[in-house]
């Protein structure tokens, strides 16, 4: 990954990376449609963390990176919810539950207030099944293991890092949000496949193409740094991501371009400029690959920022406490 830029799983879906307070919480209350919320404790109103959000079929989901120690009180899950720890120190209470830290997913019920507690460094995953309306396991009042869940998510991050595009990304989300709306209606375990570790050849391609921005794609000296022929490197990673080798490398040039125009806060964003530097000559071949694979415009993910500061009553730097 980039320098500056924490390795916030859904990364397609980046919101926000080096938001002020007053733009954090604003993101915070677009993607989770909680007015009330509020966030406290923060040492300081820059860089307070990332955010990445996706809506599909079924539900929404949303990931949060702490970049500095916070508290997040005032949420109110309309839908039945998850709160999924993925790093970090990740604490939560509830209506009905003291604080307490996080080592497993916490199943919030619908119409439940709850509060966040983060480290710096933690990262959390909120789930809303909007499909699912009851819970047999919440109306019985227990939840079982959810390690079944635990497994789900973390094979659906795995593959969310290799998205073929914004249709691809939206059905895989469809399909976690069913997996989970069987298991929450029939308190049945989820038969999860296991997922086997990324060869090492395979993790030495993937971080050469992620660490080296200025890396011109040469399939030879891709396949010579990790030990394997051209034809074995392509079905390699084709078996392994669903990707081949190219797509990949051209997947992390337009997710670098993405992370310009998130913290892109000039009054005239230059996309052209970022997408030449990327590589992508052509403006408009490269606006079309850009929606494609994030399913917007290069210009609408400038705006989504731009809008969160749109004056609407109390201002939410009124209601920040750094």
């Amino acid at each position: 990954m980039t320098s500056d830029l924490p390795e916030i799983q859904l990364e397609s879906y980046l919101r926000l990376n080096r938001a002020s307070l007053e733009e954090w919480l604003a993101g915070l209350r677009t993607v989770y449609g909680f007015e009330r919320l509020k966030c406290t404790g923060g040492a300081s109103q820059e860089g307070v963390g990332a955010l990445s959000a996706l809506q599909a079929e079924g539900g929404d989901l949303a990931c949060i990176y702490a970049s500095q120690d916070m508290e997040i009180a005032g949420g109110r899950a309309e839908h039945l919810s998850l709160v999924v720890p993925l790093e970090g120190v990740v604490e939560f209470a509830s209506d009905s539950l003291h604080w307490s830290r996080l080592n497993n997913p916490a199943v919030v019920p619908a119409a439940t207030r709850f509060n966040l507690s983060l480290s710096a460094g933690s990262q959390v995953m909120y789930l809303a099944l909007s499909s699912a309306e009851r819970s047999r396991l919440v109306d019985d009042g227990q939840y079982g293991c959810l390690s079944d869940v635990n497994c789900l998510v973390t094979n659906y991050l795995f593959r969310a890092g290799f998205f073929l595009d914004d249709g691809h990304a939206r059905a895989m989300t469809r399909d976690l949000f069913r997996s989970l709306k069987a298991k929450f209606e029939t308190g049945q375990a989820i038969a999860v496949p296991d997922r086997p570790e990324p060869d090492r050849r395979l993790i030495r391609v993937i971080r050469k193409i992620q660490l080296e921005p200025n890396w011109e794609f040469d399939l030879h000296e891709l396949a010579s740094h990790s030990g394997v022929s051209e034809r074995n490197l392509f079905y390699l990673m084709k078996r392994e991501t669903g990707m081949t080798p190219y797509r990949f490398f051209q997947r992390c040039r337009l997710l670098r371009v993405r992370r310009r125009l998130v913290d892109c806060r000039c009054e005239l964003p230059h996309i052209s400029w970022y997408a030449a530097d990327e590589g992508f000559s052509h403006l408009g071949r490269f606006a079309a690959l850009y929606r494609r694979h994030f399913g917007e415009l290069p210009s609408e993910t400038v705006q989504w920022r731009r809008n969160l500061l749109v004056p609407a009553g109390l201002s939410a730097q009124d209601e920040a406490v750094g």
